[in-house]
């Protein structure tokens, strides 16, 4: 067993051969918190106060993708190093753009409008290389395929409060699971992030993502982490 000592220097001769790069998010999402982080990457996080209100005929994937870049771009003005990530999602049905509800009764009606339906589910990427002064978007869009739920299963979801400030009034990785009976497409897109869609960002910027890695997400003791 590595004594305190062994685990100590391990660290640090990792965080000094490793060039440990800034990252920012720009969201207050504990979704896309976790995603980064079981990632390897631990970001500092900035939550921006971006209006999401829709601009008049805006589809909801220019919406997603707009708001990304918005809130990516309010934080970055006050940043003066590394790379900020912005992200926004929403959920479209029929041409028609689900947003986060706010309160139970909008999220009674956005689960009748959904059950048993299939969904696009938009989210919008931005990274700013703060430094550099570049900026790069890309739009994931996954197709959900929802359950047909009873009434009493809706009210039953409904009164746990997740639905609430979750686009599409849904987490398909907590409760919500129960009720997507299938995703076609990156599911981290669901989430709130994709990786795959970053990780190109990233390499369009010249970023390796590797380069982001926090050393300390590493297993001191010995082996790789999970």
């Amino acid at each position: 067993m590595a004594t305190a000592a062994t685990i100590t220097a391990r660290a640090d001769k990792i965080v000094e051969g490793r060039n440990m790069t800034k990252v920012v998010l720009a969201s207050g999402s504990p979704s896309r918190l976790d995603i980064l982080r079981r990632a390897g990457v631990e970001p500092v996080v900035m939550p921006s106060d971006v209006d999401e209100t829709p601009l008049p005929g805006e589809t909801p994937s220019r919406l997603a993708l707009r708001l990304a870049e918005a809130k990516a771009s309010a934080v970055a003005r006050g940043v003066t190093e590394g790379f900020v990530i912005g992200g926004d999602s929403v959920l479209e049905l029929d041409g028609t753009v689900y947003g986060k509800p706010g309160d139970p009764q909008t999220a009674v009606e956005v689960w009748r409008r959904i059950s048993g339906r299939e969904a696009a589910f938009h989210t919008g990427h931005c990274v700013i290389d703060v430094a550099a002064g570049r900026t790069v978007t890309a739009l994931g869009t996954t197709t959900v395929r929802f359950a047909k739920l009873s009434d009493e299963e809706i009210a039953e979801y409904v009164k746990t409060g997740e639905p609430l400030a979750v686009a599409g009034a849904f987490k398909s990785s907590h409760r919500g699971g129960w009720f997507v009976e299938g995703i076609d497409g990156d599911p981290t897109n669901v989430q709130g992030l994709s990786l795959s869609i970053l990780r190109r960002l990233f390499t369009e910027l010249g970023v390796s993502v590797a380069s982001l890695w926090n050393a300390w997400v590493l297993d001191l003791t010995g082996g790789p982490g999970r």
